[in-house]
């Protein structure tokens, strides 16, 4: 739309805001229904101008515009305000329907805090709301997922005795769904006296919303008990978690269901029908829907798309995009239809299919549309490029709380923790209000930095928004408590859950387990098993991996038999690895080498990492040799292994050796990963290399560590020189020692964190066996506690001794 048009528009609606004034002026009983139309109408012109103005390119034009758009917002609302105030107060204190005429309308259209803010002013002005009045207030509120109103709604409702009407009920359902809080969505739910289908509808779509395929089905199932038949809406709701769980069976048990109740011709359905079919993988089926379909729209169009590209056929796919954009007279298509497109090319993880569709989006001027810009967002996160992400977000005219939780998800994902905490930060900064899947992606921020500041704030705000009612977020939060050395909060998080799934099982299992409390585990699981909660997979990943950390032998073997025998679970590969570290540790290398040789699948990188640590550990050098051909064998995907064995090789003063596995590293192209440690002092990551003097206060630090050297040789310390790998003199391996990246940490530490507080130090890779020593001698000489977690546990020492019991 061009600026002359734009501009005739906005003058239109003032002459019609005009219009209305002097016709609802004249008549006193047409006031209070040509109030909602106009108010409805006016903001509805209102809205749609404002994309416009998104739209324009030139500036002057754009400024014009905005002048003339903050006009016709006054105008509006004088008028609104004006057409209402013409009501005489005594009629308007007698009459709730003027003020749920004028609520509704803005609930409905927007601004939506204008709704709320209309609300309290009918209370104040002493108009008794009525079960007409909160679900659109409640719909205002979650439109804005404003918790925090939404529960003071609740109560005043409850106080009028609303409670169980059910309009009212089935509003604050649905409330609760948007807002994240599925808890509270039940607890209405299951107290609601009678329930229709919209309730259940709205319950069913909560629980779809978060993933929760057995909730979904079992709601369906009782609906049709209580005698309430599913209708289309149903149906569509229930069709995309089938296709996501992959129930083929079910899926078109559904399908003949919407063939019955004659609702297969209704083009939502049938979109949804083709798109669970495309997320089964069952492209043939999907697009038989598709062409008998005499019907479609956008989103049909988008979904047979993103249905191709699921099931691999690309050429297909970009055919039927083109096929779309003929059929529409060569239109660009809608904000929604390319961000459905966008969303499907993502599955691809394809970098240049990610840049051509920039392009495009471009080419077609629909990259100021805030939707598609958060497509594209995650595209380029999915695809890894996350450099290329951060800058498409700085260009972004407009940013809501999507732009944001993308980000901060892909910067996670791609190995970036800090820089999305610093992104939550600024969104914060620029008042734009985390949702629940924001904390979702933060949550594992925390984790990976052991950053426990943000996450407790991060965790406060989850309470105050009502976000924990939600499992995945009370899961999250387990899951950084535990990784945070917080394992007895993790506990308290773990026990206030209303509701838990498997995860929620699976996470506390974990944390017990990197902690080194193996025994804690095994009594969860078995907890676990008393309330009927099936474990899976991952629970026997956890709990085996548990008791390999506290040396618990007789014990995983037992847990691992009884997979297959009691539980119907086939071993893979992560199973083994634990089964393998489990013997290794415990100093049963034969047998784990054994386990390796007759294990049904072929070992990989990690299992081979497990044998050979415990071999460096227990210097069996001749196992070394054995295996070593093997691991050559696994090509580049063996070059991690090449590091240990040549570490191997320097422990045991076997120099050439070293050095000829060197030489292999080189010509496959291996890097080291260089040590890295960080902790947290004053909400700033302080991180540390190995040997690092860049750091301001390098100066005090190394001398900090000169410090304690010279107290703990005094208490019978002696480098262990055997944890250096280059042939250098002794003096030299135990100044490499000492400047470690942990101790330099944990020094840095020991000087700005003051008092008797405990220093909580995270490291990329294991602990050597000297930093080992050396911090347990430290906690001695400095009374303090200090916990370091590896990449392998947590080791929490104090008073000269370790939590691992030195079996790490």
């Amino acid at each position: 739309m061009d600026e002359k048009r734009t501009l005739a528009e906005i003058k239109s609606a003032k002459l019609e805001a005009k219009d209305a004034e002097r016709v609802a002026m004249q008549t006193f009983r047409d006031k209070s229904a040509l109030l909602e139309v106009y108010t409805k109408a006016s903001i509805k012109l209102y809205k749609q101008l404002v994309q416009m103005k998104a739209k324009q390119h030139q500036v002057n034009s754009a400024k014009i515009i905005e002048r003339d758009l903050n006009v016709l917002e006054a105008n509006t609302d004088d008028l609104a305000q004006r057409v209402f105030n013409a009501v005489p107060s005594p009629y308007r204190r007698r009459k709730d329907f003027l003020w749920n005429q004028l609520i509704r309308a803005y609930a409905w259209e927007g601004p939506f805090k204008k709704a709320i803010d209309l609300y309290h002013e009918m209370v104040d002005f002493g108009v008794k709301p009525t079960n007409y009045t909160y679900p659109v207030v409640l719909k205002a509120c979650a439109a804005l997922r404003d918790t925090e109103t939404g529960v003071k709604i609740h109560g005043d409702l409850e106080r009028l005795g609303l409670g169980a009407d059910v309009f009212v009920c089935t509003a604050l359902v649905d409330f609760y769904v948007k807002c994240g809080c599925l808890g509270q969505a039940w607890e209405v739910f299951d107290g609601m006296p009678h329930r229709d289908i919209v309730a259940w509808n709205a319950m069913i779509a909560g629980c779809a919303a978060h993933g929760l395929f057995g909730d979904v089905l079992g709601l369906v199932l009782e609906m049709q008990e209580e005698g309430v038949s599913p209708n289309s809406s149903t149906l569509v709701t229930i069709l995309p978690v089938i296709g996501e769980a992959n129930e083929v069976t079910l899926g078109k048990a559904v399908h003949g269901l919407c063939l019955r109740k004659g609702v297969y011709g209704d083009v939502v359905v049938g979109t949804a029908l083709l798109d669970m079919y495309g997320r089964c993988g069952l492209l043939n089926y999907a697009r038989r829907i598709f062409d008998g379909m005499s019907l479609k729209n956008e989103v049909t169009w988008s979904a047979m798309v993103g249905a191709c590209i699921t099931c691999d056929s690309m050429e297909d796919g970009l055919q039927l995009f083109r096929q779309m954009r003929a059929e529409n007279s060569g239109d660009s298509p809608s904000p929604v239809a390319l961000a459905a497109v966008i969303r499907g090319f993502a599955k691809l993880i394809d970098v240049e299919a990610a840049k051509q569709l920039h392009g495009y989006t471009l080419k077609l001027g629909s990259i100021l549309d805030l939707m598609v810009g958060n497509t594209l967002l995650s595209l380029y996160a999915k695809c890894g490029i996350i450099n290329d992400a951060l800058r498409f977000f700085e260009e972004m005219n407009f940013k809501d709380s999507v732009s944001y939780s993308a980000l901060i998800s892909g910067c996670v994902q791609n190995g970036m923790a800090e820089e999305a905490l610093k992104l939550f930060r600024k969104m914060w900064l620029f008042g734009v209000e985390p949702e629940s899947a924001t904390i979702m992606g933060l949550f594992p921020a925390c984790s990976y930095l052991a950053a426990l500041r943000p996450g407790r704030c991060a965790h406060g705000f989850s309470i105050r928004r009502g976000f924990t009612e939600d499992v995945s977020v009370s899961n999250a939060l387990v899951d950084m408590y535990a990784k945070c050395g917080k394992i007895d909060v993790a506990r308290i998080v773990f026990n206030k859950m209303h509701k838990r799934d498997v995860v929620s099982w699976n996470a506390m299992i974990i944390g017990y387990g990197i902690h080194g409390l193996g025994l804690e585990a095994i009594s969860l699981f078995q907890n676990m098993l008393v309330v009927g909660q099936k474990p899976d997979d991952v629970t026997f990943i956890s709990l085996l991996s548990a008791c390999s950390h506290a040396g618990l032998i007789a014990e995983g073997m037992q847990w691992f038999h009884s997979m297959g025998k009691q539980f119907s679970i086939k071993p893979r590969i992560d199973h083994y690895l634990c089964i393998v570290d489990l013997l290794s540790r415990g100093g049963s290398l034969e047998d784990a080498y054994k386990i390796i040789r007759e294990m049904p699948l072929e070992p990989d990188i990690r299992i081979w990492n497990a044998l050979l640590s415990a071999c460096r550990i227990y210097k069996k050098v001749e196992l070394v040799e054995e295996i070593s051909n093997k691991i050559q064998s696994l090509g580049p995907e063996g070059t991690g292994n090449l590091v240990l064995l040549s570490n191997i090789y320097s422990t045991a003063g076997r120099w050439d050796d070293a050095a000829d596995v060197r030489v292999m590293q080189k010509g496959l192209g291996f890097k080291k990963i260089p040590g890295s440690s960080w902790i947290e002092v004053d909400r700033v990551i302080h991180a540390f290399l190995g040997g690092d003097q860049s750091h301001p206060e390098s100066a005090r630090i190394h001398a900090k560590l000169l410090e304690l050297q010279a107290e703990m040789k005094k208490m019978g310390y002696s480098a262990e020189a055997n944890f250096v790998y280059q042939d250098v003199e002794e003096e030299e391996k135990e100044l490499i020692l000492l400047y470690h990246s942990e101790k330099l940490a944990v020094a840095f530490g020991l000087l700005n964190i003051h008092g008797k507080s405990p220093i909580l130090v995270t490291k990329n890779l294991r602990v050597c066996g000297d930093c080992h020593t050396a911090l347990k001698i430290i906690t001695i000489i400095t009374e303090r506690r200090i916990t370091l977690r590896d990449t392998v546990r947590f080791h929490h020492f104090y008073n000269g001794k370790c939590s691992c019991g030195d079996f790490w």
